[in-house]
């Protein structure tokens, strides 16, 4: 009996002991981060792990993980044996079977190279470094037979630099300069300088799923709000599912500068989905515009866009009104103000169809517009309008489309019809280069004109230089004048890379109808980095 005994409590402590030995050769971690190609896996410690080691979920027996690099608390890895891996999960590695290299004599000089070549081994950079720039410099002259002669010179600079030295902090910008010369200031709206920024926003991850903008920026998901001045956050849950929230100020209705009176601030969810026959992203949102700490504006919006197995693509957006303020009388609701559905079929390489309809109202600020209120509420009616475009490749070298777009309303005013179509030889026999003829028709409740042109284009240089010569011919027919106008344009353009990233272009334009000559001529340069 004493025996029984004494073997049951020998195995209860073979047993502790062995779970002791087995909690101190095994390590803990938690899968951090999923991209498309690497796995990361977060520990307290990494010593005991080597590159080539496997790596097992807490549920599973086999392997799932394989570590490629390492750094001190966390790991790269791979998938092996298809297991199906989430953030969050818990894995584990099992050191105590693991065979330690046993030492061999080696020279000096080879152990102190395998030191360093294991020395170098370092874990593959959560973020990736990676800039793309544009800085432009061009001048627009119009020369006239008689009329003042008229010049400007413009630029911009824009940059996009996601994770600056491999770092959590990118930075945006776009910003645009124009100066007129010889023209007199009238007023505050006619400058002969004038700066636009666009974009100028600094954004921190700070998580691979948290982020935060500060600064101006304009929000893909969101961009029918258009630029916000302040701060941005977003998060996603998991790779799917995101939710962010704004709060800042409108830029100036005027001159687009910053302005503290018109805060605006709201949220948005939205889902986005990524698969090989399949994206998809949709956002709703809401947003509240406010001048002077009354509310401006309040509404909702809506956007949407998929692509179908690359053939079918589909964008929608919308925005509904939710608030109302006439004669000091505020009142809630639901108004459709903006409808835009845009849908592009490519039935095989040789044909495809665009479809698109809108709706737009007049958007209206109830403070930032309150004196006009009632007459601009006279005006409320939706701008329709809808758009078919046709393209097709009869033959390899023959390209062929045709549009119609319609503008109309419930008064029948601003109704616009268009027909536009076009063919082009991409090379053409004997002579060379590309040929192309044009033709566009449009009838509206003030105007009808006509406009044929021909073009012909040629690249020389292995395609370092390209150049084109054009003819323009117009008829204009203005219903409150019996007379018609005919216009005739003569062009010439070349643009010339001067290495991968550095072009200039050139072009001129003579333009003649009646006993007036008007010359306009426009240089560029591009550099790209």
């Amino acid at each position: 009996m004493n025996f029984k005994y004494s073997l049951i409590l020998g195995f209860i402590i073979l047993t502790y002991s062995g779970y002791g030995q087995d909690n101190d050769e095994i390590l803990t971690g938690q899968i951090s981060f999923l991209t498309s190609n690497n796995i990361y896996v977060q520990f307290d410690t990494t010593s005991k792990i080597s590159p080539g080691d496997t790596l097992h979920l807490s549920n599973t027996n086999s392997a799932c993980l394989l570590l490629k690099s390492k750094s001190s608390s966390s790991c790269v890895c791979s998938i092996i044996n298809d297991c199906e891996i989430k953030k969050g999960d818990k894995v584990y590695f099992n050191y105590s079977n693991k065979v330690e290299a046993q030492p061999i004599e080696k020279p000096v000089a080879k152990t102190v190279s395998l030191e360093r070549e294991q020395n170098v081994e370092e874990v593959e950079p959560l973020y990736t470094e990676k800039i793309r720039g544009r800085l432009s410099a061009s001048t627009y002259s119009t020369i006239s037979s008689d009329r003042e002669d008229r010049h400007r010179a413009m630029s911009s600079f824009s940059i996009n630099a996601n994770h600056i030295n491999d770092s959590k902090f990118s930075f945006n910008s776009y910003l645009n300069y124009r100066y007129i010369l010889d023209n007199s200031e009238s007023s505050s709206l006619q400058k002969n300088s004038i700066l636009r920024v666009y974009n100028l926003g600094l954004i921190y991850d700070i998580t691979p799923t948290l982020s935060a903008t500060i600064g101006r920026n304009i929000n893909p998901k969101i961009s029918s709000v258009g630029a916000i001045d302040g701060l941005q956050v977003e998060k996603y849950f998991g790779k799917n599912n995101y939710a962010g929230a704004i709060l800042g100020f409108r830029p100036d209705i005027y001159d687009y500068g910053f302005n503290s009176n018109l805060l605006q601030f709201g949220g948005y969810v939205g889902k986005a989905l990524n698969k090989e026959n399949l994206y998809m992203q949709t956002t709703m949102g809401f947003i509240e515009q406010r001048n002077g700490g009354e509310t401006d504006r309040r509404y909702a919006y809506f956007q949407h866009s998929s692509t179908f197995s690359k053939n079918l693509n589909l964008f929608s957006s919308l925005e509904v009104d939710l608030y109302r303020k006439l004669n000091d009388e505020t009142s809630y609701g639901f108004q459709l103000t903006n409808l835009y559905v845009a849908a592009r079929y490519r039935f095989n390489r040789k044909i495809n169809m665009m479809l698109s309809y809108d709706s737009r109202k007049r958007i209206l600020y109830y403070e930032t517009y309150q004196t006009e209120i009632e007459r601009l509420l006279d005006d409320d009616i939706a701008r329709q309008g809808i758009r078919a475009r046709l393209n097709i490749r009869p033959f390899k070298n023959i390209l062929a489309g045709a549009s119609y777009s319609k503008r109309f309303q419930n008064d029948s005013e601003n109704k616009s019809d268009n027909i536009y179509g076009y063919l082009t030889l991409s090379r053409i026999p004997e002579v060379g280069g590309r040929l192309s003829l044009t033709f566009n028709m449009n009838s509206s409740n003030y105007l009808d004109s006509k406009i044929a042109s021909v073009r012909h284009s040629r690249e020389f240089f292995n395609g370092r230089l390209n150049a084109d010569l054009y003819y323009r011919l117009v008829f204009y027919n203005y219903t409150s004048s019996p007379e018609s106008l005919t216009q005739n344009y003569f062009g010439s353009s070349m643009s010339y890379n001067i290495n991968r990233k550095l072009l200039f272009s050139l072009s001129g334009e003579l333009t003649m109808y009646n006993d007036e000559n008007n010359i306009r001529i426009y240089a560029r340069i591009v550099q790209r980095f």
